[in-house]
């Protein structure tokens, strides 16, 4: 036996997504994947096995390599969402993954489009277009030719497109190819991420750029990707306890909710060694009480974009430095100007990520133009670097308040509010100001118990004057129940400035 090895032969560095899959069904064929509480599992066997009879019955049905294919999924459906993404991109397809909380407008958008040729759902049928077919995953599987070859992949094949939050605008299509989603993917079963961890939870929606990594990290990572039909705060603070759980993935929203609920209070949480936080800038105020909440924890927030991933900057929560983002992580990180030339640490401009394989908007030519540059992309936020390399947050462009001969950054503002200790959840917007231009309000959420006569504005504006220069102090304020938000959690600001219309 001198000169065998019993070790268990490393794999060429996955190119598709398939390619990754089958290399995890190869090596933990019995190893749950994806796991929704209380609902079904997933191993990676029947994972890569179900694709495939998914991918026979599309091929069959006359789906061709480059079709685009629509996902309609809810939170219950993971396990199903993941053989229907697999099988699709097995097909050679590319798929367009929809959250079935979406309106039918919103739906009907996107596949039209998209020029989707087909749609696969979990069994509640969606309301599509007129004459586009649409397959349950039970239906398809059923219904495998095991006669049917399906084609090569090739990294440089688009394999998905996600259309963005529309939190400006229109929601625009996010083209990645293979070579995107499997960048820096482990060949080694020694090197699989969160190797800590048994379980990982999150309760990111299906067609986030949250949710589809969470969806690949249950390709790369060693725990099961584990989530709820539908996110309580006591339902994923019971998941979180008991040690299976060494990882949470969490949104600021979700975060705050968390916190706020009392779910985690009394918990053993000392089995969570990582926290993270992605999908909209986690206010410190707020990963302060996390690090509490989690002392074993190490709390990390992520900033990318669903048009920049995988590029994206990681923060370890670090009191000396409460407003950083971080620093890159899978890619670079610029400050530049209007004309997109580097500007030098402690210059303010605009915040550019660049990654391998860069991502582009599918058949939108103009917001390529605007965006995308040479790899990198426009993140749409200002911002500076120090002189160490971290990245510290302006605001995005279009929330900068223009206030006299003042630029306001909303997000500093809110970081100052959420500081106080009535305050849930807090916006900040402009509103027009005869004088001024515009004026700083603020929407706010109030912790549960908090009498509302501690949030009025005069209490507010005491509260503040110590944090902020007085022409940043918010000239209104409106309490509500909650904010808008979309799917990816982030506020709707757009809508928040109706509550000062008199």
């Amino acid at each position: 036996m001198s000169g065998t090895s019993l070790r268990r032969p490393v794999t060429p560095v996955a190119r598709t997504v398939p390619e990754l899959l089958a290399w995890r069904r190869d090596l933990h064929p019995d190893r749950v994947a994806v796991e929704v509480a209380g609902v079904a599992a997933l191993t990676f066997a029947e994972w890569a096995d179900a694709a495939t009879a998914v991918a026979g019955t599309l091929l069959r049905r006359g789906v061709r390599p480059g079709d685009r294919v629509g996902l309609v999924f809810g939170q219950q459906d993971w396990t199903s969402y993941a053989v229907a993404y697999a099988g699709a991109l097995r097909a050679g397809a590319v798929a367009v993954p929809l959250s079935d909380r979406l309106a039918a407008g919103q739906v009907g958008h996107a596949l039209t489009h998209c020029a989707a040729v087909a749609v696969l759902h979990g069994g509640d049928a969606p309301v599509v277009p007129a004459g586009l077919p649409a397959w349950t995953v039970a239906e398809l599987r059923a219904a495998v030719d095991p006669g049917v070859e399906p084609p090569t992949v090739r990294g440089g094949d688009l394999a998905q497109i996600l259309y963005t939050s529309g939190t400006t605008g229109r929601p625009k299509g996010v083209g990645a190819s293979h070579a995107n989603l499997v960048v820096g993917a482990p060949s080694h079963p020694r090197r699989l991420a969160l190797a800590h961890s048994e379980a990982f939870l999150h309760a990111f929606a299906i067609g986030t750029n949250a949710g589809q990594t969470m969806l690949l990290n249950a390709l790369t990572a060693k725990p099961t990707a584990l989530t709820l039909p539908r996110f309580t705060p006591l339902r994923f603070a019971r998941l979180v306890e008991g040690g299976r759980v060494g990882t949470v993935f969490v949104v600021p929203s979700i975060a705050i909710e968390l916190l706020d609920s009392g779910a985690l209070r009394g918990r053993d949480l000392s089995g969570v060694h990582l926290v993270g936080s992605t999908a909209a800038a986690l206010p410190p105020a707020v990963a302060s009480r996390l690090a509490a909440a989690f002392p074993q924890a190490t709390v990390v927030n992520y900033y990318t974009s669903t048009e920049a991933a995988p590029a994206q900057t990681t923060m370890i929560y670090d009191p000396a430095r409460r407003d950083a983002v971080g620093r890159p992580v899978g890619g670079q990180l610029m400050i530049a100007d209007a004309d997109g030339d580097p500007l030098p640490a402690g210059v303010t401009g605009d915040v550019w990520l660049r990654a391998p394989h860069p991502r582009a908007y599918y058949r939108d030519d103009a917001a390529n133009r605007a965006t995308f540059r040479d790899g990198w992309v426009r993140m749409g936020d200002v911002g500076r670097l120090d002189a160490d390399g971290y990245l510290y947050l302006t605001d995005r462009h279009q929330d900068v308040i223009k206030s006299g001969a003042f630029k306001i950054s909303s997000l500093e503002v809110e970081a100052a509010l959420f500081e106080h200790p009535g305050v849930s959840e807090a916006a900040v917007v402009g509103v027009p100001h005869p004088v001024l231009g515009a004026a700083v309000a603020a929407v706010l959420v109030p912790r549960p118990g908090v009498d509302p006569a501690a949030l009025t504005l005069a209490a507010l504006r005491g509260f503040l004057a110590g944090r902020l220069a007085d022409y940043q102090l918010p000239a209104r304020v409106r309490l509500v129940d909650g904010l808008p938000r979309n799917a990816g959690g982030k506020v709707l600001k757009r809508q928040l400035t109706s509550h000062f219309d008199n």
